[in-house]
């Protein structure tokens, strides 16, 4: 398994983690139970930890991908800005999980804020993971890319 490959394997669980925690948290804030809303704040810290994974492959990743004819260094820059805002956000989210729960176990009045900001900061998480997901698509999928926004590299001859 090269670096691409362990990649694209580890790149998906940060992502779909969030979006099913989000729908989580919505659920447990909507019929108020303390319970739910706890599996999807642990929802968020493994998509935040499965995202350390993902971030760290990227060199990897990009090491196997910059040998391929065809490849876009344009396209390959723009996914790895949209990943390095994408991993701020998620750890912060992380963060921000584990300070919830504290607070819902402790039964803090300020419980109730502590998760609406948890679910702002994953719904602009999730905002970000589908920047990420569709710029590093873009990078061998050209069914998914305009032409416009691919400069080919030129490759010298040796």
């Amino acid at each position: 398994m090269n670096g691409a490959h362990f990649h694209l394997v580890v790149n998906h669980l940060p992502i779909v983690g969030l979006l099913i925690g989000i729908l989580i948290l919505i659920t447990g804030l909507a019929l108020k139970k303390v319970d739910i809303q706890l599996t999807a704040l642990g929802v968020f810290i493994f998509s935040a930890v499965s995202s350390i994974v993902a971030f760290n492959t990227g060199e990897g990743a990009e090491e196997v991908v910059e040998k391929i004819s065809g490849i876009s260094e344009t396209l390959i820059h723009r996914h790895e800005e949209f990943a390095e805002s994408f991993f701020t956000v998620i750890l912060i989210l992380g963060g921000m999980s584990i300070i919830t729960i504290f607070t819902l176990i402790r039964r803090n009045k300020y419980a109730k804020y502590f998760l609406y900001l948890s679910l702002a900061l994953a719904i602009s998480a999730g905002v970000l993971a589908k920047f990420v997901g569709t710029s590093g698509g873009e990078i061998r999928h050209s069914e998914i890319r305009s032409e416009a926004q691919m400069i080919p590299v030129e490759k010298e001859d040796h």
